[in-house]
Formats: C-alpha cells, sequence, structure tokens
C-alpha cells in the first residue's frame, strides 16, 4: 500500500490551489474577449438569419391602410357609469 507524506499532501493542496486561482485569473481577463467573440458569432447569425427572411417579407404585398377622420363635434359624456353600492368594512 501506499503511505501519504506531508509534504506530498502539501504540494497536492498547492498544485490545486495554483490551478484554481490561475483558471480564476484566466477567466477574469480572457472571459470578456471570449464573450464578445461569441456574441459577434451570434449576432452574425440572426444577421444572416433575418437577411434570408428579408426577400421574402419584401414580396409581400402590403395592406392598404385607410384613415377615417373624426367629425369635430364634442363628444357627448355618458354621466351614468353605473349603480352605486354601497359597502361596509368588516373588522
Amino acid at each position: 500500500m501506499f503511505e501519504a507524506s506531508f509534504t506530498g499532501v502539501l504540494k497536492t493542496i498547492l498544485i490545486i490551489l495554483l490551478v484554481y486561482f490561475g483558471f480564476k485569473l484566466l477567466i477574469r481577463w480572457f472571459g470578456p474577449l471570449i464573450l464578445k467573440y461569441f456574441m459577434r458569432k451570434v449576432g452574425k447569425q440572426f444577421e444572416q438569419q433575418f437577411n434570408q427572411q428579408q426577400p421574402y417579407n419584401s414580396q409581400k404585398k402590403e395592406p392598404k391602410v385607410s384613415v377615417d377622420k373624426k367629425s369635430k363635434e364634442k363628444p357627448r359624456s355618458n354621466k351614468k357609469v353605473g349603480e352605486y353600492i354601497d359597502y361596509e368594512e368588516i373588522d
């Protein structure tokens, strides 16, 4: 059987900590660059999909829109809103 020596355990823990903090430091420095790269790539894919759909959309006929103007008379307001209901608060 193998026996773990104190120096071997310390070396292993030190290596694990160095790898962890080194990875954390690299992600902090290069993370925004990597994220920017992927966002550009996704943006280009969206742009390509939009451009593929654009010719299809341009062939559609636009619906005819008509606007009816309202008369210049003042609108009559109806003061009857509804039935008034009296209520009591219950404690």
